[in-house]
């Protein structure tokens, strides 16, 4: 009882019984009236009759004076008392009005009255009559009337259940498209979420199920990103601890001596795992919006010739030339200059890995075009001449654990997730960083990152 089709079909049906209710009372109540009306003209204008004398006084008289005993009698030999009876001449003047007192009084519209009076082919005359509205019917009006009424109340009953009929099966068509979005709302539950909502139904419900299906895609994909990152989080880890595992397993069976060069080792695996965590533990705040950043006044052009310092002589060492250009005028950004210098790290490790000897890496920093005569953004620039990155690589260098060349090993192309955590410290920030690259040796790829002001 309580289901939408049920209570819709329910509804349906009220509101077809009682307007088929409403209008066959309305149509027998209408009908009366007219019957009576029928009738009583009928009779008036029967031969020998009210009509037929009203027309021989006339030819007659050539007037209607002296007309008032005609119709006084007249209505009283007639089986079918008038309420009321008004006679007009051709031009609308009243002269008999029973039992108003209009006499004398001119009607506008004269020929709507129920009866016309001629004389001689011309019309001389209208007579108005109105049945009595209440009153014993008598046998013909009651045959007339319970033809009617059987005819209405056949009707009434058609029309209720074609009625009812077509309320359930617009329930069921109203309501199935909701009850197919259920079905596919528990599949997903089931965690089938390759389900889809069939979109069909009026346009709310449509939209409703264009909805449900952009939910369910976004479901699938977070499912998808979720099963990928544990998959690699599972890969990146299990190798340190293969490798400790194994070296404490070989110490144990003295196949390794227990000196510092073995415990060196062992250190630097536990520290790779250290900053395996800690780059998850950063990502997934930053993805959750939690990460938490101290944000004040910071000098960008400072930040830029603070990590070309830091990088220099590690790019030396690597043959490598660094560049940085940083205008002294920048305006200052409100910023967590700690997050932006682990921005500016990252995005330079990655080009140092990328760049090989003889290469050159440029960081460079500006501001963008004013709005409202102040600038709009900064940006940051990293640029390489390293190998660069294939178009079809390119929308996924900022995901997480991802690799344009597969081959490359850990200890040479880290992580994974420094490209991943630099975009979410920037979009923290409220900005974005792109990449740039054809894919050419040696023409390398740009890195950039734009902060609002």
């Amino acid at each position: 009882m309580n289901r939408l089709w049920v209570r819709m079909s329910l509804g349906f049906s009220a509101v077809v019984l009682v307007g088929v209710v409403a209008i066959a009372l309305i149509a027998v109540s209408t009908t009366r009236v007219h019957v009576r009306q029928s009738l009583l003209d009928e009779q008036l204008k029967a031969p020998g009759a009210l009509v037929e004398n009203l027309s021989a006084y006339y030819h007659t008289h050539h007037s209607w004076d002296g007309v008032g005993p005609i119709l006084a009698n007249a209505r009283a030999a007639i089986t079918r008392v008038p309420e009321s009876m008004t006679l007009m001449d051709a031009k609308g003047l009243i002269v008999y009005d029973e039992p108003g007192g209009r006499v004398g009084q001119t009607l506008d519209h004269p020929e709507q009255a129920d009866i016309t009076i001629q004389s001689d082919g011309q019309i001389v005359g209208y007579l108005e009559t109105n049945p009595v509205a209440q009153g014993v019917p008598d046998r013909q009006e009651q045959f007339i009337l319970g033809r009617l009424s059987q005819d209405m109340v056949v009707v009434a009953v058609i029309g209720s259940l074609l009625g009812i009929m077509f309320g359930v099966l617009m329930s069921h068509s109203f309501t199935s498209p909701l009850r197919r979005l259920a079905e596919t709302a528990r599949a997903i539950g089931a965690h089938n979420l390759n389900q889809r909502a069939e979109v069909s139904g009026s346009a709310e419900v449509r939209e409703l199920a264009q909805a449900f299906n952009e939910m369910a895609a976004a479901l699938e994909q977070a499912e998808t990103q979720r099963r990928n990152m544990i998959a690699d989080v599972a890969h990146e880890l299990r190798t340190p601890l293969s490798v400790l595992q194994g070296n404490l397993r070989a110490i144990l069976d003295d196949v390794y001596p227990l000196d510092k060069t073995e415990v060196a080792s062992l250190y630097d695996q536990t520290r790779l795992l250290s900053r395996l965590v800690n780059d998850l533990h950063e990502l997934a705040q930053a993805e959750a919006g939690q990460l938490q950043l101290r944000l004040q006044p910071t000098d960008v052009g400072g930040l830029v010739h603070k990590a070309a310092a830091t990088f220099g002589p590690v790019a030396e060492a690597r043959g490598v030339a660094l560049t940085c250009q940083a205008p002294p005028d920048l305006p200052s950004v409100l910023a967590d200059s700690a997050r932006l210098t682990q921005v500016l790290h990252n995005l330079l490790t990655n080009a140092l890995h990328f760049t090989p000897a003889g290469g050159t890496i440029s960081l460079s920093a500006g501001q963008n075009g004013k709005l409202n005569g102040h600038p709009s953004s900064l940006w940051l620039a990293v640029q390489d001449t390293g190998e660069g990155i294939l178009p079809e690589h390119l929308p996924h260098v900022f995901d997480r654990f991802y690799r344009a060349d597969p081959a490359r090993s850990r200890a040479t192309g880290g992580s994974g997730l420094g490209l991943a955590i630099a975009r979410a410290i920037v979009e923290a920030h409220g900005g974005d960083v792109s990449v740039a690259s054809d894919g050419v040796p040696g023409r390398g790829s740009v890195f950039t990152v734009h902060l609002p002001l």
